[in-house]
């Protein structure tokens, strides 16, 4: 195949030989739904207002597939329901489009040279097309021709990627900032407005849960559930046996009968979550939610198993009556006002800290303007920027907020999920510098990447943005 490639003459023949002989053996994708022939050209979205067939996003979902064994090798299968290559088809589809606007190519050569480059195709140090065929059909589960227009694809899309990132750039300042971000360490005072600090002095009434629960009943709307009935097969060969038995109407008690295998069912669970007894994936939660009551799903695969489940009964979105929520509206209620609570402490005391700053360049006390406002205190252990300070969560936004400050100046507020924080510098350790000297050039071309991938990643959802339309 390889060889042939090489001919232009030979290429339409071959075209016309795959399309002739080559008949695609039965396969699992992943997640995706076992399509029958005649559906393969139905249309399942739109990119640009151009309609994209089965067919055509199978062939992406082949590729991103194929991209991620040789990426992951032997831990595909344990990390595949984590990859969302749906997803990932989809974006290689809006970037090949782009591609082909900007009329980027790759020829033949290019092509075979990197195909016969992979090491698992070389055998005594030569490529070996024997062995290329095999890995191709059995381990890819594509014919040579798909595998070959996959990597051309591929090429495009790095020739593209190229494209969109040369001009990106560092400066000598860019790489000194983000290297002493990453190695300085530094130590802050803090104050801290806890809002479970200020539970105990709340105990609501009867009805103040009322009015609470009347005014916010929508925040308590509980999500649809549902209970399936589902079969767990363990090889692909009984999915296949499956497969020939089953149709839309088809019982599935009927079907599980038939194969000797249990019937299990769920227990009711809400949409969203995992599936009791299959597992979670966002693909399984978007099939549920379409399903209709006594309806079979598609076939599919999670990690080794392959499931079939209809929905025995679903339970539609409602708000619960206050008598069955109440403790829920109560906990809701002292949450939400020790939040309101601690924030205005902090607030207040912030104003007296930058009314003191303003008017004395000498260090406020943390401690007693802490206390005046019932907040807690404290300093924190020497800290890098990406790193954890315990007792409080990530270091990244008092890193960036102490990296702005003056001598003795106390930040503004800083919002975390643990409460409402004021800093203010107390020690830092710079960078040493002879190391940053040695480690400057690795470290730029390091920086340089990140930046590239972030320019590509905002490219692309631009594209994405543009190709719905919106």
């Amino acid at each position: 195949m390889l060889k042939q490639l090489r001919h232009k003459k030979t290429k339409k023949k071959i075209l016309i030989f795959l399309a002739i002989v080559i008949i695609p053996a039965f396969a699992f994708w992943g997640f995706s739904s076992v399509l029958s022939e005649r559906k393969k050209n139905k249309p399942v979205g739109m990119i640009f207002g151009k309609t994209i067939s089965q067919d055509e996003f199978q062939g992406a979902l082949n590729a991103v597939r194929n991209a991620a064994i040789m990426r992951f090798g032997d831990k595909f299968n344990q990390i595949q329901q984590y990859l969302n290559l749906d997803n990932q088809a989809w974006d290689r589809l809006i970037l090949l489009y782009e591609a082909k606007k900007k009329k980027i190519k790759v020829s033949d050569a290019e092509v075979v040279n990197l195909v016969q480059s992979y090491q698992f195709f070389r055998r005594n140090g030569k490529f070996d097309d024997k062995l290329y065929n095999e890995i191709v059909r059995y381990y890819f589960r594509v014919q040579p021709r798909e595998f070959e227009e996959q990597t051309r694809q591929d090429m495009i899309l790095i020739k593209l990627y190229n494209q969109i990132t040369e001009p990106v750039k560092v400066s000598d300042d860019q790489v000194k900032a983000e290297y002493k971000k990453i190695n300085e360490e530094i130590t802050l005072y803090y104050i801290a407005g806890v809002p479970a600090d200020f539970a105990k002095d709340l105990n609501p009434n009867e009805e103040q849960l009322k009015e609470f629960y009347k005014k916010n009943s929508i925040i308590f709307k509980q999500p649809p559930s549902y209970n399936l009935e589902y079969i767990t097969l363990d090889s692909e060969n009984k999915a296949r046996d499956l497969l020939s038995r089953i149709n839309k109407k088809t019982d599935l008690s009927k079907i599980a009968k038939e194969l000797g295998l249990p019937l299990k069912e769920t227990g009711f669970f809400a949409q969203g979550s995992a599936v009791p007894g299959v597992g979670w994936s966002p693909e399984i939660t978007s099939m549920v939610s379409k399903l209709k009551t006594g309806e079979l799903s598609p076939l599919f695969q999670m990690e080794k198993n392959y499931f079939l489940l209809r929905i025995k009964e679903k339970k539609e979105a409602y708000v619960p009556e206050f008598k069955d929520i109440k403790e829920a509206v109560k906990e809701k209620l002292i949450q939400d006002e020790t939040k309101r609570t601690a924030k205005q402490k902090t607030e207040e005391c912030l104003k007296a800290l930058k009314e003191a700053y303003k008017q004395n360049a000498n260090p406020a006390d943390f401690d007693k303007e802490a206390k005046v406002f019932g907040l807690k205190s404290g300093e924190t252990k020497p800290f890098k920027f990406g790193s954890y300070i315990e007792g409080i969560g990530s270091s990244d936004n008092f890193w960036m907020a102490a990296n702005q400050l003056k001598e003795n100046q106390p930040s503004d507020i800083i919002t975390e999920p643990s409460g409402f924080y004021i800093v203010r510098l107390k020690s830092r350790a710079p960078i040493d510098e002879d190391k940053f000297q040695k480690e400057k050039q690795q470290f730029s071309q390091l920086l340089l990447s990140q930046k590239k991938e972030e320019t590509f990643a905002k490219f692309l959802e631009d594209l994405k943005k543009q190709s719905s339309g919106n």
